[in-house]
């Protein structure tokens, strides 16, 4: 029996059997001393997966690249007239007015050109590497959450829900469990679809359990039901003590999925992730209407996005929760700069991510990408953001990880980024960080045998530069050192380059910065 496969599809089934604590049956209990022992300090993380490869170029705009935009996405292309203006070269689509909001109150920050190096362009491929937190070239079977669990309930699942932990660790708004909470030895998270109708599972007889492989399967078998069975119990308690301050879109979803989690933190639940999805994205046809490129499925899945996370957060903010919150958007990869001819997007590299909540630092993270008239049908948003980052920065900032901790889970090279910061009130912020610390020279460029890059440290720093092709593959890597300050000229030596586009990457601390160059 493969355990990682076992009773995915448990939360959309369960239900409640009496729970009994030191011989008083649960239900029997005052509902409201239940859930006293939560702390107010006690933070949660919401992921909204948007499945199918997410077209960042149609949702976070370059307003200053409009003009390669406009050549290469003619028939796609949002007139610029009708780009929601964020900043002086930044714009929102059109389908994301709630989103706009409250980026202007300070609840919304956009991270630019988010991916992995070596880009693998497979939904399932992708997403596993996503799920993971691990490098291109490793095949991992834990998730990076999965792995911060297991560092801190030794154990699971033998043992829990207990005394100290009776709630589910993540919930999956699914009927089938996320990889990102898989541990070594089974998945912290639970899948929950309607929290007032869960059914129990059959816990089958008491008897002895044989000692063979057959008994340990069996074994497993019944501790996973019978934590299934108490956890579903404590779910639709926590939704009986919730409630929703606002009305959510019967229509949409994802609103839904959200509702529920606002309901369930609302009610007490002590859940610490909660992964929530929306499909659709893999838009290679009809992403927009061929009359008119203002609708059509990919305007229709902005729109629910952006409402469901809005409706979501003024919910939490009227119910003085949202200080607790924060979440994020991601997709398997974005989608190639071209358009192709069915009005529609193929299969890229990187995308921007969406960043909400009351404790975001609202700014737009990053810098815009290099989009010129000619480009080749191969080639994706080159990545700038390394994604292992954003959620190292979320454990260390959010979760208190301690950096070295976070490197042991995710990889080596981890820089934290400034995307969240402490928080006591909602405020507006429209400060913008692009980088513009740093400044990249690629001389000669175009270039035939030999080019350089020189860019100037303010200080001494550890510095990492590579070279990345045009579908997202890292082919060389130039320098990873600590470099004094001062102007630094890093030669290349082109002679083993294919004629082609290729784009240095260079990251010094948490700033990171992509520059085109093209070898003939």
């Amino acid at each position: 029996m493969n355990r990682r496969n076992f009773i995915k599809q448990a939360g959309g089934t369960a239900m409640s059997l009496p729970v009994f604590i030191n011989g008083i049956q649960l239900s029997t209990i005052a509902k409201a001393p239940l859930f006293q022992f939560m702390e107010e300090s006690d933070r949660v993380l919401v992921l909204v997966q948007m499945n199918g490869g997410n077209d960042g170029l149609n949702m976070v705009i370059p307003r200053d690249q409009y003009a390669g935009l406009s050549a290469v996405r003619r028939n796609i292309m949002i007139p610029e007239n009708s780009v929601l203006p964020v900043t002086d070269l930044v714009g929102f689509h059109p389908s994301l007015k709630a989103l706009k909001y409250m980026y202007d109150e300070g609840r919304v920050g956009v991270l630019q050109s988010v991916g992995y190096p070596n880009q693998n362009r497979s939904h399932f491929r992708s997403y596993d590497i996503w799920a993971s937190g691990s490098s291109a070239e490793e095949f991992v079977n834990t998730g990076w959450m999965g792995r911060y669990f297991d560092t801190l309930y030794g154990g699971y699942p033998e043992g829990y829900p207990n005394s100290e932990f009776p709630h589910p660790f993540a919930i999956t708004m699914d009927y089938v469990v996320s990889e990102t909470c898989q541990g070594t030895a089974s998945n912290f998270s639970v899948t929950v679809n309607d929290p007032f109708s869960m059914r129990s599972l059959f816990e089958g007889e008491v008897d002895e359990i044989p000692n063979t492989p057959y008994g340990d399967e069996l074994k497993y078998l019944r501790t996973s039901i019978a934590q299934t069975n108490k956890y579903s119990e404590t779910i639709t308690e926590a939704a009986n003590l919730g409630r929703n301050a606002v009305t959510y879109s019967n229509n949409n979803r994802l609103a839904r999925q959200l509702k529920n989690v606002a309901l369930l933190i609302s009610g007490g639940l002590r859940t610490k992730i909660y992964i929530v999805s929306i499909g659709g994205f893999d838009t290679h046809a009809g992403q927009v209407d061929k009359n008119n490129p203002l609708i059509g499925s990919h305007a229709d899945l902005l729109e629910k996005v952006s409402n469901a996370i809005s409706t979501f957060q003024n919910d939490l903010k009227a119910q003085g929760l949202e200080h607790r919150v924060v979440g994020m958007t991601f997709s398997e990869f974005g989608r190639k700069i071209k358009s192709n001819e069915s009005y529609g997007t193929d299969h890229g590299t990187a995308s921007p991510l969406i960043l909400f909540g009351s404790c975001i630092n609202a700014k737009i993270f990053g810098n815009n990408p290099e989009i010129p008239t000619n480009i080749d049908s191969s080639e994706g948003l080159p990545m700038e953001n390394d994604f292992r980052d954003v959620y190292g920065s979320i454990l260390v900032d959010w979760f208190k990880v301690e950096e070295t901790k976070v490197k042991s889970l995710l990889y080596e090279d981890f820089q934290k980024l400034p995307i969240i910061e402490e928080c006591t009130v909602t405020t507006s912020s429209n400060n913008i960080e692009l980088s513009e610390s740093i400044e990249i020279k690629v001389s000669p460029n175009p270039f035939r045998e030999k080019t350089g890059i020189e860019f100037n440290l303010e200080k001494d720093a550890w510095v990492r530069l590579s070279i990345f092709n045009a579908v997202g593959g890292e082919v060389k890597v130039l320098t990873n050192q600590r470099l004094s300050a001062g102007e630094h000229r890093i030669p290349i030596e082109g002679i083993s380059l294919e004629a082609g586009v290729y784009f240095c990457h260079l990251k010094i601390g948490h700033y990171a910065k992509t520059k085109r160059m093209v070898k003939v």
